[in-house]
């Protein structure tokens, strides 16, 4: 059963009278066998407008059941999806579809006119909309299509997904995700979080990232449980909801909001069963408030595009604040030295690396970058700095790679900083991200003035804001008269980060 929808629709068969989704109101939306039908659905129109097994689909809109429909319709035909987040810019839309190429772009139908102009300078057969509410051209069309139903068979390596993820470069990787992966890590994630059959997920997380899509979606599916899936994170609508559920997943902002409302009380937890944090660092200081003020011992994991879940914290046993637990089944972890050579000191910190049955198949079109990131017996380089205690505890302690992760999503510096370097009055820049108690790290940009420069903070952030998304626009703009740099002429960031660490602490 190789294709991941098979194994989906193994689960939830038997129950196809019963919930799959429900609104804010908790109004049943679809039922499982409506979910199998409405997806079937979508098949039939990807097989009108001729795709077929291997073709990709790139889809940019605001958070729907109905983006939901769409990637489990191409998993049905073998398609290739790829989610882009919503607030990237037309100029980098531009670069993902020159790179990967798609068959079809789904859009929100609002940028439906810019888009156009990128699907016509890169030959893309079609474009379609899709808004918020389950309107747009692509609904449209799908009304007078018959469904497929037939599950298009494939191999465990064939690419469900690709994800973009950006290169400390400023280029942009697409991670490829084949059936195998998805399926491995969902399976061991079930097992390891303990699943229950009466289990209810309330889901607020973006579905265009690997948390929300692969984490959560999945295992609501893989267990046939109902998800009250609502558009977007509010904390007041979610502790409203949380008795109604047994399961929430989300990135550290979320329970420091949760955390500062007065009216989330271990009441309002009384009938949860787990709380689960990722995408981000999450501060003990907020894994301990959390536990006072409701009782309930967050359950940090981590993972990354490339690998999806890695490790994970027990569900029976300790969570130790700030470390991300123990490796997946089937998943091996190493820290390695500067020369490849595993540490074996248990304080020492090193390059993590791992290998497992989730790790991705490489880089979209780029063979030699893929070739760079593997060890020679096949370990991934995660690029992350850990240490792994004598239990097999993994703490993250750092990245080698030169990223930030801001709100749970990823921004590297490189890309920000060319931006910025062009812009009027700038003689060069170094971003680099700073502790926050709430967005885990806050984009911070050191600046160096030309002489007689006229350029402000306001200038600069007004300069970026056409060319990048509003996650990777600087919070806090330092102006200096030169960067810090080694013998080499390598700019110091860490001497940065140390001059200014403690900036946003109490934001």
């Amino acid at each position: 059963m190789s294709n991941l929808y098979s194994l989906f629709r193994s689960r939830f068969s038997a129950k196809g009278a019963e919930s799959s989704i429900l609104s804010a109101d908790r109004e049943v939306v679809l039922t499982f066998d409506q979910l199998d039908e409405s997806s079937a659905g979508m098949a039939g129109l990807f097989d009108s407008l001729g795709l077929g097994q291997g073709d990709r689909i790139i889809v940019q809109v605001e958070k729907s059941i109905e983006i939901m429909l769409i990637y489990l319709g191409c998993l049905r035909r073998g398609i290739i999806f790829i989610p882009l987040n919503t607030a990237y810019t037309s100029n980098e839309v531009d670069y993902f579809v020159s790179n990967a190429k798609p068959a079809l772009i789904v859009c929100c139908p609002e940028a439906e006119d810019r888009l156009s102009l990128v699907a016509q300078k890169n030959d893309v057969s079609h474009l379609l909309t899709l808004s918020s509410d389950g309107g747009g051209s692509l609904i449209q069309r799908a009304r007078d299509i018959k469904p497929v139903y037939d599950i298009i068979d494939v191999e465990d390596d064939d690419i469900a997904a690709i994800l973009y993820t950006s290169g400390t470069t400023g280029a942009s990787k697409g991670a490829m995700l084949s059936h195998k992966n998805l399926s491995s890590n969902v399976q061991a994630l079930h097992q390891i979080w303990g699943w229950q059959a009466d289990d209810v997920l309330l889901h607020t997380l973006p579905i265009f990232h690997a948390h929300g899509l692969f984490v959560g979606v999945h295992l609501a599916l893989l267990n046939a449980s109902a998800m009250i899936f609502l558009p977007k994170f509010n904390d007041q609508q979610v502790i409203g909801l949380l008795n109604h559920a047994t399961v929430f997943m989300g990135v550290p902002t979320f329970y420091t909001r949760l955390l500062d409302n007065d009216s989330f009380t271990k009441e309002t937890c009384a009938n949860m069963r787990l709380f689960i944090s990722g995408s981000a660092p999450l501060l003990g200081e907020t894994f301990d408030n959390f536990f006072t003020q409701t009782g309930h011992k967050i359950l940090e994991r981590y993972g990354m595009t490339e690998a999806t879940m890695i490790t994970s914290n027990p569900l029976d046993g300790e969570r130790v604040a700030s470390t991300v637990g123990f490796p997946l089944p089937d998943v091996q972890a190493r820290v390695v030295d500067e020369q490849g050579q595993t540490i074996g000191d248990e304080q020492q910190i090193g390059q993590l690396e791992i290998v497992g049955p989730n790790v991705f198949k490489g880089y979209w079109k780029m063979p030699e970058k893929t070739k760079e990131e593997f060890t020679s017996d096949g370990f991934f380089r995660t690029g992350d700095l850990a240490t792994i205690d004598k239990e097999g505890r993994v703490a993250i302690v750092g990245r080698s790679k030169d990223l930030i992760i801001s709100g749970g999503y990823n921004v590297y510096p490189k890309e920000i900083e060319s931006h910025i370097d062009d812009i009027l009055g700038v003689k060069e820049s170094a971003v680099i991200g700073l502790q926050h108690a709430e967005f885990g790290e806050a984009v911070t940009a050191v600046v160096v003035l030309e002489e007689d420069s006229e350029a402000t903070k306001q200038i600069i952030i007004d300069s970026l804001k056409d060319s990048l998304a509003k996650f990777k626009l600087p919070k806090e703009i330092f102006f200096v008269d030169q960067l810090p740099r080694n013998t080499m002429s390598k700019v110091q960031k860490k001497q940065l980060r140390d001059e200014y660490q403690g900036t946003y602490l109490e934001s």
